[in-house]
């Protein structure tokens, strides 16, 4: 049986008792009505993961008792980095979620001109918290024990702008002569999807001049929340962990 995963952000440790954090508590009791003496799996986002059961619970408040740490990872050998253009409505949320269950190793929401989505000061900063959340409750979903970071937002042009760190540098466009088929396989990949209608032609201009390689999916036209999914499954298909058992 598949036990109930949580993500506590506080460092755990072997044998500890901890109290559970507030919505993770109120999830395993309201939802999952999770009884005292309940095992559990809990992970602090730093590696690996730890058998624990409920220890008490007093209220809203749940205590949590962890056994040895366990060294389980379901990390991809394809580190990849999504660089995703915002998105209006729910789909950032959808995009988030899905690209960690899909195995992306952190993600970087930037600001492009044809966003629908404008997100500055303080609001830009709790939208970011709530995104890191998101890859949080994928995580407890998946299985995987370390929480892929979601980056402060910046503009596009900003975030092109700085130093490449190495790896494979890959955006969309449905004209694009080179497909996946036809690249090297690489380890480490930077992938840029552009917002509703895509990147901007002088967006397009800077990523190239800043390394970025372009490559079509097919002869379709994906949607923004398509289109970074697709090509994640099939780096994973090409290059990653999606053939191991």
């Amino acid at each position: 049986m598949n036990l109930p995963r949580f993500y506590c952000r506080e460092a755990l440790s072997p044998g500890a008792h901890v109290e559970l954090p507030e919505p993770v508590a109120r999830h395993a009791v309201r939802v999952l009505r999770l009884p005292p003496g309940a095992p559990m799996v809990l992970f602090d986002g730093r590696g690996g993961e730890y058998l624990a059961h409920i220890e008490r619970i007093e209220k809203n408040r749940v205590f949590a008792e962890l056994a040895d740490w366990r060294d389980v990872e379901r990390e991809s050998r394809l580190a990849v980095t999504l660089v995703q253009a915002l998105q209006a409505g729910d789909k950032m949320d959808f995009t988030i979620q899905k690209a960690v269950e899909l195995g992306v190793r952190d993600i970087v929401p930037v600001d492009s001109r044809r966003s629908v989505l404008k997100l500055a000061g303080d609001r830009a900063g709790k939208r970011v918290a709530h995104w890191q959340g998101v890859a949080a409750s994928a995580c407890e979903q998946c299985g995987r024990n370390q929480v892929p970071l979601v980056a402060p937002l910046e503009r596009l042009e900003q975030w092109l702008a700085r130093p490449a760190d190495g790896g494979l540098r890959l955006m969309l466009a449905p004209d694009a002569e080179e497909t996946l088929a036809d690249l090297v396989p690489a380890t480490r990949v930077q992938l840029l999807i552009g917002a509703e209608g895509g990147l901007d032609p002088q967006e397009m201009i800077a990523a190239r001049q800043a390394g970025f390689r372009a490559v079509r999916l097919g002869p379709r036209v994906l949607r923004t929340e398509t289109a970074g999914l697709a090509a994640l499954a099939a780096l994973q298909a090409l290059w990653g962990d999606f053939r191991e058992g």
